[in-house]
């Protein structure tokens, strides 16, 4: 059983997801400077490009960016300087880190961009969903992290912390961003 992180600092919390989020937006600035064939290139039939991992990232992106944003703007809580973490947002955030060995994800399909036509504004838009995460990281500084619940995609039942779900969203990124740099170097993805 994975349990819950209790009294983190929530600034530092912020500070880590700022630094993992401006590196994905420096990573994926560098895939624009790539041909169009090397963005599309698949490993398999069944496997995705990079074109489509950061489809897939901009299509919970949708979802994702403007629940945050309206559960800080309507947010009565004010600023607290800990957050505790729930054992399922916990839980569902560590499941999203890579792993030397990753476990395979079921995809919803409608999350699955595999065969869907893509071209370089793909990535455009991942970038700008993510300078949007980062000004919403900021924003949160003045509302409480634990106490501000959000919607998740997979159900209009659960809510997860906010924090929790910043974590969620930015791990997913951390997680499909290597593995379209592995789809670049020719390595094996699960």
């Amino acid at each position: 059983m994975t349990f819950a992180i209790k009294n983190m600092n929530a600034q530092q919390l912020r500070e880590e997801l700022i630094q993992l989020t401006q590196e994905n937006i420096m990573k994926v600035s560098a895939f624009q400077q790539l041909p169009i064939d090397k963005l599309t290139e698949r490993r398999t039939p069944e496997s995705w490009s990079v074109l489509e991992c950061i489809e897939h990232l901009n299509r919970y992106g949708k979802f994702y960016i403007p629940e945050i944003s309206n559960r800080i703007t309507t947010s009565t809580y004010t600023e607290s300087k800990t957050f505790d973490s729930s054992w399922l947002g916990n839980y569902f955030a560590k499941s999203m880190l890579p792993k030397e060995k990753q476990n395979k994800m079921k995809t919803f399909t409608s999350m699955n961009p595999l065969n869907c036509s893509l071209d370089k504004n793909v990535l455009t838009l991942f970038l700008n969903q993510q300078k949007q995460i980062l000004k919403l990281l900021e924003a949160s500084a003045k509302t409480d992290l634990s106490k501000v619940k959000t919607s998740v995609s997979i159900s209009k039942w659960i809510k997860l912390r906010l924090g929790d779900t910043f974590r969620i969203v930015i791990y997913h990124n951390v997680r499909h961003i290597l593995q379209a740099e592995n789809v670049l170097h020719h390595k094996t993805i699960e």
